[in-house]
């Protein structure tokens, strides 16, 4: 007996309404028989969120499942995956296609998928739609998402800014349209801050089979986890540029925490890991968009752990170790990212190594580091 092949599913996100809607679109034209699925959350009645499957011709089923809680993605959630098994049985579509509202970010939703039973469903691609005329005012925007209407839940307290700039960086696939022909200068500011991502026009002829080439869950999660991300490179192309800021030396946490806002709005977006002297075992997370700063603990820096824990770890985590590893320190160390248009090189650099230890700080050794500015902990949680 011919064993059932899975139904391929692609998640298409993006802010930018417009420019999903019409990827979806391509996508449905593009494969005949292929249906998306929408839950709108514009219309959310009586604990009742709207779903819809359509395919190019228009909607073939409409539901309105009840949310069991006030997380509107938390509700997509329970209801993706037993509609997904449904449109499976019997495989009578050759693609569905995960329409996420807007402010939704594709790593969870992908993530689900990945881990749905593989012989019904399959994951096959991840896209993000945008508008490139609206990618700088986007990753500027400092508003709540629930200024702009756009909150999933009374606790969601992203940005625009810092929503917008995960939904670009986690697909593989980037679907562009734009007024006219695209700036250069946004296609350099793409390029660095997701050097990997597979670019093509949104109406593409290519856009389908790009998107049903396959995505690997594990891999794109490797590639933004701070212990291990895959960072930009330093670039300067059509007046954007990207810093790359490696040190050996820990950062001194009363200096540094009184130049974050320098730092911070020094560029659109910035990104990495960072080693304050007097936290020696905890790697912290760095990731700033549009000014807006999230400094969060990210585990132990492996050269904390056991070597008998080291095996335990993703190999991705362990590779990123060893190519940081000090002969003293292990893999501690500083690696921030810097991109936008007119970096101030000079400016930034001289910023961050000021806030190093200094030479007497740092000869008088980790015992002394822990005694330092305790300026970190209410920003890190840290009970007074």
């Amino acid at each position: 007996m011919t064993k059932p092949t899975p139904l391929p599913v692609v998640v298409a996100a993006g802010l930018h309404r417009q420019a999903r809607t019409a990827a979806v679109e391509s996508l449905l034209r593009a494969v005949p028989g292929a249906v998306a699925v929408h839950h709108d959350l514009d219309a959310i009645e009586d604990d009742r969120m709207p779903r819809t499957v359509r395919d190019a011709d228009g909607v073939r089923d409409r539901g309105r499942p009840r949310m069991s809680q006030p997380c509107a993605c938390c509700a997509v959630r329970d209801d993706l995956i037993p509609t997904l098994l449904s449109l499976a049985v019997g495989r009578a579509h050759p693609l569905a296609v995960i329409d996420l509202w807007d402010s939704v970010e594709p790593q969870a939703i992908a993530e689900l998928i990945a881990a749905a039973p593989a012989e019904a469903i399959e994951l096959t691609g991840v896209l993000t739609a945008l508008d490139t005329d609206s990618l700088v005012p986007y990753l500027t925007c400092g508003d709540d998402l629930t200024e702009q209407n756009l909150a999933l839940a009374p606790t969601d307290r992203r940005t625009v800014a810092d929503t917008f700039a995960r939904q670009l960086e986690y697909p593989t696939l980037l679907a562009l349209t734009c007024t006219g022909t695209p700036e250069p200068a946004d296609i350099a500011l793409l390029d660095q801050l997701h050097h990997t991502a597979h670019r093509l026009p949104l109406h593409s002829p290519e856009l389908a089979r790009a998107a049903l080439t396959g995505f690997d869950a594990d891999a794109a999660a490797a590639r933004l986890q701070p212990a291990s991300a895959l960072l930009p490179q330093e670039a300067d192309a059509h007046g954007v540029a990207t810093l790359v800021w490696h040190r050996t030396r820990p950062l001194h946490p009363g200096r540094l925490y009184t130049a974050l806002e320098d730092i911070t709005c020094a560029a659109l977006r910035s990104r990495g890991r960072l080693w304050l002297a007097d936290r020696p075992d905890a790697l912290l997370s760095w990731d700033a968009t549009g000014g807006a700063l999230c400094i969060e603990h990210a585990g132990p820096w492996l050269a904390a752990l056991p070597e008998a824990a080291w095996e335990l770890e993703p190999a991705a985590r362990r590779v990123a170790a060893a190519l940081d590893w000090h002969p003293e320190h292990g893999d501690r160390a500083q690696h921030l990212t810097f991109t936008t248009p007119d970096l101030d090189h000079n400016t930034l650099r001289r910023t961050l190594d000021s806030c190093l230890l200094t030479d007497d700080e740092y000869t008088a050794g980790p015992h002394t580091w822990r005694t330092l500015s305790t300026a970190f902990d209410a920003l890190l949680g840290v009970p007074a």
